[in-house]
């Protein structure tokens, strides 16, 4: 396998695995994201890869993330704060207020027994703010190596796997005898909530929001997204040099994450409907290059401890956050989706809503999950550099 073949191979695989998980059910269950770390992690411990391709991996790694960013935050709409009030906000507010808490603990916990506790800790506020494009920013812009990024996303996957299948059969019912019920609610017109409640992707009307991505309607909007997704990154990256006078990840990925925000502003770009599912797809492609980086031995250097501290952050911030919610008396449902936004990402609250038989709650746990698209950069970097200067402390 030659570099160009390598090459061609990591942006086009991911293309393969969304048509098989588009045929086969047990696959689409599984998922795109999980599949590409398995298909990377195959070509890294099988030792096929040629000779020369870690400047391959180095290209795609520290380039598809920034293009994917701004692709992922156009179609954020910040106005929808307002839709945000009440009790939703105040979720999403003491769900954010749990992880940091709990992450906290956790580092004061392992921090001097677990290398790098202070760039895991921010990993971890990332992703449970937000999600995996999180995840892999602030691993581009803290410098966190390879092993330790894949080792962390590897225990989120099974213990957040772990954390869905309870929600799904028994959360809810459980969480009724703590937590008031929900109380449906109508639009200023009289009409229930749940007429509109699927007007973003990833919903059981939608089950592939990648179909029809090259008709015309759809790919010339990308285009141009793309582009201006193209010129944001270039900015940052001119920005760093300005500023610091050479490449700092650390800059390039909050100017992005700033600009992109900006960009949602402007119609065209906020209204670009696969835009989004193209910020997924240069996520696909990075989570094979990245996985193919890491060779078995590295496995064999991470210390089991980091098991605990990412089980502590995942179950530990739920257990506080119901705590949160009985005791300022926010509802089940909204408690619960919005949870899920944060722990599972978007993707994944029309299945607990569905669980849940409340269509009402996924316009607003899906706002919170983009939302937190938004602001998981700018919390896990401030956490990460916040508890590093602790670490000099305790």
């Amino acid at each position: 396998m030659n570099l160009l073949a390598l090459t061609l191979f990591y942006i086009l695989a991911p293309y393969g695995i969304l048509l098989l998980t588009r045929k086969y059910k047990i696959l689409n269950r599984i998922g795109a994201v999980l599949l590409c770390y398995a298909l990377g992690f195959v070509l890294g411990l099988t030792d096929i890869l040629p000779d020369g391709s870690d400047k391959v991996q180095d290209i795609i790694t520290s380039g598809t993330v920034p293009l994917a960013l701004p692709l992922l935050l156009f179609g954020t709409k910040l106005s929808k704060l307002r839709s945000l009030a009440g009790k939703t906000f105040l979720s999403m507010f003491l769900a954010i207020i749990a992880l940091i808490t709990l992450v906290t603990a956790a580092f004061l916990l392992f921090g001097k027994d677990l290398e790098n506790s202070d760039q895991i800790a921010g990993l971890l506020v990332g992703l449970y703010t937000g999600g995996t494009p999180n995840l892999a920013s602030i691993q581009a812009a803290l410098g966190i190596s390879p092993e330790i990024y894949l080792m962390v996303n590897t225990y989120d996957i099974m213990l957040s796997s772990i954390f869905l299948l309870l929600i799904l059969s028994t959360g809810g019912k459980f969480l009724n005898w703590l937590l008031p019920k929900y109380k449906a609610k109508t639009s200023k017109n009289g009409k229930s909530q749940n007429e509109y409640a699927y007007q973003l992707n990833y919903s059981e009307e939608n089950p592939d929001p990648y179909t029809g991505f090259f008709k015309k309607q759809y790919f010339k909007p990308f285009i141009i997204a793309f582009l201006a997704a193209i010129l944001i990154a270039g900015i940052s990256v001119g920005l760093s040099f300005l500023v610091t006078g050479s490449i700092s990840m650390l800059i390039v990925i909050l100017a992005i994450t700033s600009l992109s925000l900006g960009g949602s502003f402007i119609p065209k770009l906020n209204k670009t409907e696969k835009s989004f599912e193209g910020g997924m797809y240069l996520i696909l492609v990075f989570s094979i290059a990245v996985a193919s980086m890491v060779k078995l031995d590295d496995f064999l250097n991470i210390s089991p401890t980091l098991f605990w501290f990412v089980s502590i952050v995942i179950f530990g911030s739920f257990l506080l956050h119901i705590l949160f919610s009985a005791i300022l008396k926010v509802d089940s449902d909204t408690t619960l989706v919005t949870a899920t936004a944060m722990i599972c990402s978007p993707p994944f609250v029309p299945v607990v809503a569905g669980a849940l038989k409340n269509k009402e709650i996924i316009l607003p746990g899906l706002t919170v999950g983009i939302l937190g698209y938004a602001i998981g950069n700018y919390l896990g970097v401030l956490i990460a550099y916040g508890l590093d200067s602790l670490l000099g402390v305790i």
